[in-house]
Formats: C-alpha cells, sequence, structure tokens
C-alpha cells in the first residue's frame, strides 16, 4: 500500500505554496543579503522619523524588567521587534491625528503619574530619575502613552458606534454563566502577535523566545505591553475573568491545565501566536474563600544575635509550645508577655492577600488555633493565631451592562487588528 501510494504521489506533484495570489516556489533562492540584523534600526513612517535612540530607550525598560538578563542575540530580536512596535505605535497616533482626534499632554501626564504610582510606587520625579538610570527617559515612556490613548479614544470613535451586541446575545451568556455555577473561570494574560501566513515561522520563533525571557523571570507585564498586538496590551494583557467555553478551542485546551502562576505558549490560534499566563482561578457565581476576611493575631520572638541554627530549632519547639498553651485570642497576650514575645493585632487581613505558602493553612485554622511558627536568624520567629473570620458572601455575576461591554469589547479588539492591518499595509516607510 505504501509503496502504491508514493508512486501516485510521484505522478502528480503537489502545486507550489499558495497563500492567496502570492506563491512561493519551495527551491527559493535569496539575491543578497537576507539577514534582517544588518539593518539599523531607524525608519521613516509616512514622514515621521523614528530614531535609533527611540529604539534604544524603549530596549532599556526591557532590559531593566528582565535585570539585564538578555543575551546578544535575544537583544537583536528585541531590537527589531521594538521597532516593529514603534512603527505601529506612529501609524496609531498618525491615524488619530488625521481623525481630529486629541490626546493633550495633561492627559499623557496624568497617566504617566498613575503609571508611576501604580507599578513603581513612587512619584513622578523618582521615576523620571530611575528611567534614566536604566537608559530610558520620560519622553519614551510618555510617547507610549499617548499613542495607547490616541489608538483607544480613535477606536472610541470610528468603531464602537459600529459594535452592536444585542440583548438576546447577553441574555443568553447569562443564562449559559448561571448555568455553569460552580465551575472554573479563568484570570488570563496573554501576549498576542499576529501573523501573516508566510510570517509564521518566523513570528513562532519570536513568540519562543519571547516565553525563554518570561521563564527567566521577565515581566510579562512589560513584556504585555510591549510586544502584545491584542487591545489589552495598554492593561498589560489582561484578559480579566473569562470562561473556557468563551476562548478559543486552542486556548480552552490550554488554558485547563494551568496552575496560578504558569505560563503556556506559544499557540497558534486564527491569524497569530498566543502566550497565555493563569493570574487566578476561582469558581462561577461562587465564593472564593480567599476573599474571607481575616481577624489574626501576630505573635513575634527575636533571636539573639549569633545564635546557631540548632538552637534556633529548640527555641521554635519550646515557642511553639508555650503559644499553645494559650486558650486562645484573649489569653494569648497575657501568654506572650510571659516568654519576653510582642503581639500585633490586625483584624482586616483579606486571605488571598498572605503569602501563597500559608494562605491555605490559614484558612483551615478554627479560632483559637495557631500555624506553626515561622522566621529566619536575622528576623527571629513568629506565629499567626486566627481570631475570627468574615467570609465573603456568593457573587451573583456580571450585571447586564458589564457582560455587554465585554462583549462590545471583543468585537472592538477583532477590528482593531484589522484595522491596523490596513494601516500597515498602506504605510509608506523608509529603513535607514
Amino acid at each position: 500500500m505504501c509503496g502504491s501510494v508514493a508512486g501516485a504521489q510521484s505522478e502528480a506533484p503537489a502545486p507550489p505554496p499558495v497563500q492567496g495570489d502570492i506563491v512561493i516556489p519551495d527551491n527559493v533562492k535569496i539575491f543578497g543579503n537576507d539577514d534582517p540584523n544588518m539593518r539599523r534600526a531607524t525608519a521613516v513612517v509616512n514622514g515621521d522619523v523614528i530614531t535609533g535612540t527611540d529604539v534604544d530607550q524603549r530596549l532599556a525598560l526591557l532590559v531593566a524588567a528582565n535585570q539585564g538578563k538578555i543575551d546578544e542575540e535575544e537583544m537583536k530580536r528585541l531590537r527589531l521587534q521594538i521597532l516593529r512596535n514603534l512603527i505601529d505605535e506612529t501609524l496609531q497616533i498618525q491615524e488619530a491625528k488625521a481623525a481630529d482626534v486629541a490626546v493633550s499632554d495633561a492627559e499623557v501626564d496624568q497617566s504617566y503619574a498613575r503609571v508611576a504610582s501604580q507599578n513603581f510606587g513612587q512619584n513622578t520625579s523618582a521615576m523620571d530619575a530611575y528611567l534614566r538610570r536604566v537608559g530610558s527617559s520620560p519622553e519614551s515612556l510618555k510617547r507610549q502613552i499617548r499613542g495607547e490613548l490616541s489608538w483607544q479614544r480613535l477606536l472610541q470613535r470610528k468603531v464602537q458606534p459600529f459594535i452592536n451586541v444585542s440583548d438576546d446575545e447577553v441574555n443568553d451568556v447569562l443564562a449559559r454563566l448561571k448555568a455553569a455555577k460552580g465551575t472554573e473561570e479563568y484570570r488570563l494574560g496573554e501576549i498576542y502577535l499576529s501573523a501573516a501566513p508566510d510570517a509564521r515561522p518566523q513570528v513562532f520563533q519570536n513568540a519562543t523566545k519571547i516565553m525563554q525571557q518570561l521563564r527567566q523571570g521577565g515581566s510579562f507585564v512589560a513584556y504585555a505591553r510591549q510586544y502584545s498586538e491584542a487591545s489589552t496590551a495598554s492593561v498589560g494583557g489582561d484578559l480579566g475573568w473569562v470562561r473556557l467555553a468563551q476562548l478559543p478551542p486552542e486556548l480552552q485546551t490550554a488554558a485547563r491545565d494551568l496552575q496560578t502562576g504558569q505560563l503556556v505558549g506559544p499557540i497558534e490560534v486564527p491569524g497569530g501566536f498566543d502566550i497565555l499566563y493563569l493570574i487566578d482561578k476561582r469558581q462561577v457565581l461562587t465564593a472564593d474563600p480567599r476573599d474571607a476576611v481575616l481577624a489574626l493575631k501576630q505573635i513575634s520572638l527575636p533571636f539573639p544575635k549569633g545564635l546557631s541554627e540548632a538552637d534556633a530549632s529548640k527555641r521554635a519547639e519550646a515557642f511553639s509550645a508555650a503559644i499553645k498553651k494559650a486558650k486562645g485570642c484573649g489569653d494569648v497576650d497575657k501568654v506572650a508577655q510571659g516568654i519576653g514575645a510582642q503581639v500585633v493585632t490586625n483584624d482586616q487581613v483579606k486571605a488571598r492577600d498572605l503569602p501563597a505558602q500559608i494562605q491555605q493553612s490559614v484558612l483551615k485554622l478554627s479560632p483559637g488555633e495557631t500555624l506553626p511558627p515561622f522566621g529566619s536568624l536575622e528576623d527571629g520567629l513568629r506565629i499567626l493565631m486566627l481570631c475570627g473570620r468574615d467570609d465573603a458572601q456568593a457573587s451573583d455575576g456580571p450585571s447586564f451592562e458589564q457582560l455587554q461591554s465585554q462583549l462590545e469589547d471583543d468585537r472592538v479588539n477583532k477590528r482593531a487588528q484589522t484595522y491596523l492591518r490596513d494601516l500597515r499595509r498602506d504605510a509608506v516607510i523608509e529603513y535607514n
């Protein structure tokens, strides 16, 4: 059977690959230098110049997010990717300007201040200094913010008004949501890279290298903002809470087996490739135990300087035994005072805000019970005692308006990808 099939195939040679009207033969011969890394990272996009400095300053942000752990080959690839991103950003700003969509300097400065506060925990002056220290600049980040705001505002004017989600569609999804009560839903981060049919191997390679950088400790939020071509790029790739049924089939399978904090990808999807990151997981319309508000007492006992590991272990055993003699939270202060320990009380601790390694253990405690002691030679010993717990109430799920907005956003995202492809197709780009 194999011989006859082989014979039949030899009589009818396969036609050359065809992508629409583009025909690429198998025996391709390249005339000239085909190494894209030989190009300089500068370009003129419809008359607007992108300089090598623009690329270097964006690259510096990624290098800083990865604590400098990027090899020379990866740096070349990142430089080319950043140039492509800057070209897209330039096209978006130009299109917004052509449509009289304005973004004021004050709005950019306000968003910049919010980024400083939320992502850096510092004021704008401190972030200015940080950006310059790592080789970037406030101007570079502000230009990225301007691009994101311009594109969002342009979509609001030229795409969103033509997106229609009917009441029946929303009610249908709400009904399915209620039917799925108790099943799991996922808060996912995504990095989406579009790929034309003839560019899929190269884009897959790029996505694979991004995965490697993320697994080596790269910031998912930073990479999503820099590389993702989905509308979620401006929020660090955060898709929000979704159920598997809302995802394309290719992503459903990949997301189902993820544990919180895990990555998967690159996953081939229509139009390109996806990288997924599981931020969190919960059950649909069911109260999450991690949203319980706990009343805790922390009992602390310092170690004397120069204490050995062996002696520290003995003290930990004695400390634990002493605290276990306390008859609940009302008695622990007196017991702690007797052994020279300090007690701190906090009755507004969300379970999900505790370190992952003790979160589930605390949720299994009853009032008056304690966790085993933890700490270090430098910080001393600590014991947590549960004094009370207010469990979270079950959610009724998204409202009609929230779900309608989510469905509209999904459709806007798809239209936005088509819009950007059209801008790229019509752009006049000169490389220097």
